[in-house]
């Protein structure tokens, strides 16, 4: 009974244990410049971070200024609100600051900006910030005791961004922050999978042989898989009582996780051992340069305008679909002919 020259190929290339070689092994050499690298990136994302900080410091000086008496709500949607006033309710701003020189009777919260009280002011209810921070201007500030503060501070100027122009999350700018996090993932990513491909080198070249030889059905297999832990999750946390419900969204979170990161390793693995086959300039046994250069394509193709989403969601379901069909490599090899 013959053998097809498919199935020859596969065995030859795919079914022998990804990452068992020598030649996977990084030189120290080359080791000790990828730590140089990532040191200086850091370096000039945090700069870049501390810059864009300072400059945001003492809140938005176009902001909306609100007199009089306002009895309900007040929002702030792609800009800063200033009250002078008197709020009975809450105010909220989405992209912008919340400074409140008067009074609000109620809870102030800045998605992507900062909540400043300045000197006088009253605020009666919690303070929820996300993406900036809280600041008062006196020594103890002027709230109810049993009032909350809520705060997690980074990424500011992004969430900002995003709220005034949410337009700009499906064409990102160019700049030398977004460039150098590129970069930072790129080098995340290929430590990661060596990582993984040294620890399970045998379940990484079964999942490649799959991705291989039926590429399609682990395709279908992870989309019902998205749909089932999403919709699945979300209506057994109505359903069950809160601590089955927590459990459950643990786990979810934990297969997620799991299964996104093999995914990954698996697809970075595979596409660059297809350029290893297909490019003359890049025929190499090498491991460490077939992941280094599905890395590099997958991050790229994640970060181009416009077209990212679709990237993004092609890699979330192969990975739910190779984490759902992991098993045995007898049952994903080519029949014989």
């Amino acid at each position: 009974m013959a053998i097809s020259a498919q199935s020859l190929m596969v065995n030859d290339l795919v079914m022998r244990p990804f990452g068992d070689t020598p030649a996977s092994r990084l030189p120290r050499r080359i080791g000790r410049r990828i730590g140089v690298l990532i040191f200086f990136l850091l370096l000039m994302v945090v700069a870049s971070s501390a810059q864009v900080a300072s400059d945001t410091s003492m809140g938005d000086k176009s902001a909306q200024v609100l007199d009089g008496v306002s009895s309900g709500n007040v929002y702030g949607v792609g800009k800063s609100i200033k009250i002078n006033g008197s709020v009975k309710e809450g105010a909220i701003a989405f992209g912008g600051d919340v400074i409140v020189q008067g009074t609000v009777e109620g809870d102030v919260a800045a998605i992507g900006g900062s909540v400043i009280q300045l000197e006088g002011s009253r605020i009666g209810g919690d303070v929820l910030v996300v993406g900036g921070t809280y600041r008062h201007f006196d020594k103890t500030p002027n709230r109810n005791q049993s009032s909350m503060t809520v705060m997690y501070a980074g990424y500011e100027q992004e969430l900002r961004d995003m709220m005034r122009n949410p337009t700009g999350l499906l064409a990102p700018r160019w700049s030398a922050t977004y460039i150098g996090l590129r970069l930072l993932s790129v080098l995340f990513w290929f430590v990661v999978s060596l990582s993984v491909t040294a620890a399970m080198p045998g379940a990484v070249s079964r999942g490649m042989t799959r991705l291989q030889l039926t590429s399609v059905r682990v395709g279908i297999i992870g989309f019902i898989g998205a749909l089932v832990v999403g919709t699945g999750v979300e209506a057994c946390l109505f359903v069950l009582p809160t601590p089955f419900s927590a459990l459950l969204g643990m786990m979810a979170l934990l297969f997620i996780f799991i299964a996104g990161v093999f995914g990954r390793v698996v697809l970075y693995a595979a596409t660059g051992r297809w350029l290893q086959r297909h490019s003359p300039s890049l025929r190499s046994n090498s491991e460490s340069i077939a992941l280094l250069l599905g890395t590099v394509i997958w991050v790229t193709l994640s970060s181009l305008p416009y077209v990212w989403p679709f990237f993004v969601a092609v890699i979330l379901v192969l990975s739910f679909g190779l984490a759902l069909t992991a098993g045995r490599a007898s049952a994903w090899k080519v029949p014989a002919v």
